[in-house]
């Protein structure tokens, strides 16, 4: 079995997210999956086949995304066009950010690693679905965590309202899966069927997400938050890399694999997430610094600090058990979890899981070259600061 080897960009402790990320070391799967061949694959450190790949994959969706959204009632069509950058709130035309399309990208390139070209073209309604669902949860995220910023401009709901900005989500949602059923391909039933459970896990992670705010920061596990941050990342990044597969006519155990190659990278993918909602940027990631802190968010740099029986887990408690103040010292809770050990154990835990996402991936496209594309998201996805 051939072993694929990322260069994967994870922050150190100690470094601000706001550049290029150092190296990290390397991290061995957690499961061995046989004695690797001397063969190794390296993606490009620099991005740019990343990029080239995200931009072609922008370009073959998008499209098929505006024709999907005309189907909606004109309100909902508007929430929807301003949540993706296509229109200003009153309704004229707005060039923005419809997002980074990372998972559409997912599902094309499995599709090509398995199937060739022809099987990328074919699979472009199962990424145009996949999109739809991850914005149906950013719309129902945005207004149960009260952010106010989306991609740097007003979120929906902070623009239309709650209850129009949760019905253009659902609206969304059911646009998904109305796209997959009316598909004509082979593979559209087990893909509606895939991507219906997904939202079920989707939502059954988000509403464990919501029920841990109510909790004191010392009663939540890390193992519970892992689970809830798989549930809600991971599946849904699975679930493209498996929707790619399925429309490839893949066997069933290359669809696992690739499922559990996206699990795997979609759990890095939010260890680094949480990452940047301490540490990032304000001018690149749009949001406060410290935002996450200030939200009082267990993400998973704050629980494995909680749960590190350092010294400053118990100066981390009990700040995060008083209410934010408009004067709050962010520095102070920030230095609390970085001490207590929450960046280093998430900077390791994410090489951990691209390891295991490396280790599936060769499972079900053995050949590097094929598995190019894949390679170059996997990394983008540990090298991101926005």
């Amino acid at each position: 079995m051939t072993e694929y080897v990322t260069r994967a960009r994870l922050p150190q402790p100690g470094t601000p997210v706001d550049g290029p990320l150092p190296a990290a070391g390397p991290a061995a799967p957690a499961e061995p999956c046989g004695p690797p061949e001397p063969a190794a694959a390296s993606v490009s450190s620099d991005g740019q086949e990343a990029a080239a790949i995200l931009e072609a994959a922008r370009s073959s969706v998008d499209p098929a995304l505006r024709t999907a959204l005309t189907a909606l009632p004109a309100p909902l069509r508007r929430i929807s066009l301003y949540h993706f950058g296509w229109e200003h709130a009153d309704g004229t035309p707005a060039s923005g950010n419809a997002g980074k399309a990372i998972r559409p990208a997912l599902v094309l390139a499995a599709a090509e690693a398995l199937g060739g070209p022809a099987a990328r073209a074919a699979a472009v309604p199962a990424a145009a679905a996949v999109e739809l669902v991850h914005n149906f949860t950013l719309l129902h995220d945005d207004v149960m965590d009260r952010d106010t910023t989306r991609r740097h401009r007003p979120t929906a709901w902070t623009v239309f309202g709650d209850a129009d900005a949760i019905l253009a989500g659902d609206a969304l949602q059911a646009l998904a899966l109305g796209l997959l059923a009316q598909d004509p391909h082979p593979a559209s039933p087990a893909a509606v069927a895939r991507l219906a459970a997904c939202v079920v896990e989707l939502c059954a992670g988000q509403q464990v997400d919501t029920a841990m705010e109510d909790r004191a920061p010392t009663e939540v596990a890390l193992d519970e938050v892992l689970a809830m941050a798989e549930a809600k990342t991971g599946a849904l990044i699975g679930c493209a890399c498996a929707l790619g597969a399925l429309y490839a006519g893949a066997a069933e155990e290359d669809v696992e694999a690739m499922d559990a190659f996206g699990r795997e990278a979609g759990l890095a993918f939010q260890l680094i997430d949480d990452v940047i909602g301490i540490w990032g940027d304000p001018r690149r990631t749009g949001k406060p610094a410290g935002a996450d802190l200030v939200a009082r968010k267990k993400s998973l740099p704050v629980v494995a600090a909680l749960t590190s029986g350092h010294p400053a887990a118990e100066e981390l408690a009990a700040l995060y058990g008083e209410p934010h103040r408009p004067d709050e010292d962010v520095e102070r809770l920030t230095l609390a979890v970085e001490r207590a050990g929450g960046r280093e154990w998430v900077l390791e835990q994410a090489a951990d899981r691209m390891a295991r996402a490396m280790s599936e991936l060769a499972r079900a496209v053995p050949d590097p070259e094929a598995a190019g594309g894949l390679l170059s998201l996997a990394e983008f996805v540990t090298r991101r600061t926005t």
